[in-house]
């Protein structure tokens, strides 16, 4: 940890922390844009957990990327590991995208002496004592409101931006990958999730499949990571009549790659949707057990026809009747929506 060598830098010396859920640190990766734009002379670093390490990694905005274990913060062991490895870096000040006791935690033992965070509802557990510099948000979306955390500083309605970093060797994989689907329209079905309640049934993806072959002439590739899904996406495959085909396990990288190289994505509330949005594929999200305009892909198609309420606990482990709401019908409406849109951009 004494080895590592830190740039040097003119401007200020700023932390961001996000944490965890790979979801949210992509939609949080505009504040890096932001503050590069603004001070092209600051040292700017992250500290994040290991699971969403890989999309941050590499971003062209930071100078650092400091990754710690996902409960680094519950031994005094842990915070000791968490503060000799953020030391060195000298940081002035502090960004808790995050709202939470560990995320504050990170900034407040980095030593940062301006740590900024949220005021209200999304100051939660301890992060309220933790930052000294609070700001109450005005908007609801993870994105905006963590952006406005950066009002302090001067900056005020930035740009959105996401530069997601991408592997040029998964960048060549996916471009390889691409060529051997014959349709000039590839669609990526995701369906996938880490709670049962953000999950579409398989039967309806399927026929989601074959209505975008019939009436556009699209093949679907889907996608998937755990066991789990892949039994999920065996399901899908196998009941869409062959619009539907299996797509090759990838990491993060090569999936962000292989979604970058269709015309539309279809995805419930997950990482990879974020992924989508920030590759810049047209999207449409699933939501019951969330809601988009906290979460939804950032200004992209979301449908909810049903929300299942209660406490974060309750809605990570409800069923997916919420999701069940949405129908197949409700998902080609959108479908269509998205495809008259894209004939106009390409006609303009």
């Amino acid at each position: 940890m004494s080895n590592v060598k830190i740039k040097q830098r003119g401007g200020p010396r700023i932390l961001i922390s996000r944490l965890s859920a790979i979801g949210d640190a992509i939609l949080t990766l505009p504040v890096a844009c932001a503050l590069r734009a603004e001070f092209p002379d600051a040292y700017l670093g992250w500290v994040v957990e290991r699971k969403a390490a890989p999309m941050v990694r590499g971003h062209r905005a930071l100078d650092a990327v400091i990754q710690l274990d996902r409960k680094w913060f519950i031994s005094p062991s842990g915070i000791q590991t968490a503060r000799a490895l953020l030391r060195p870096h000298q940081f002035d000040i502090s960004i808790d995208c995050q709202g939470n006791t560990k995320s504050a935690l990170a900034g407040w033992v980095s030593g940062a002496h301006q740590r900024i965070g949220f005021a209200g509802k999304h100051g939660g557990e301890l992060s309220r004592l933790l930052n000294n510099v609070r700001v109450a948000p005005a908007f609801r979306h993870v994105t905006d409101r963590s952006l406005e955390l950066l009002s302090p500083l001067g900056l005020h309605s930035p740009s959105v931006q996401w530069d997601l970093p991408v592997s040029d060797a998964s960048v060549v994989w996916a471009s390889r990958w691409r060529r051997t689907i014959a349709s000039p329209r590839l669609a990526v079905l995701n369906p996938g999730g880490t709670w049962q309640s953000k999950l579409w049934e398989a039967a309806r993806f399927a026929k989601t499949a074959r209505y975008l072959k019939q009436k556009f002439g699209y093949q679907s590739a889907v996608v998937w990571g755990t066991s789990d899904e892949r039994v999920m996406a065996d399901e899908i495959v196998a009941k869409s009549g062959g619009a539907a085909v299996l797509a090759p396990h990838t990491d993060l990288h090569h999936l962000a790659a292989l979604i970058s190289h269709a015309d539309l994505f279809i995805s419930g509330d997950t990482g990879p949707l974020h992924i989508a949005v920030a590759v810049g594929t047209p999207t449409i999200g699933l939501y019951g057990a969330t809601r988009p305009g906290d979460s939804g892909p950032y200004g992209q198609v979301a449908i909810q026809k049903a929300y299942e309420r209660g406490s974060r606990r309750h809605r990570r482990n409800a069923d997916n009747s919420a999701m069940r709401a949405i129908t197949v019908a409700d998902v080609c409406v959108a479908i269509d929506q998205v495809h008259a849109k894209q004939m106009l951009l390409q006609a303009a």
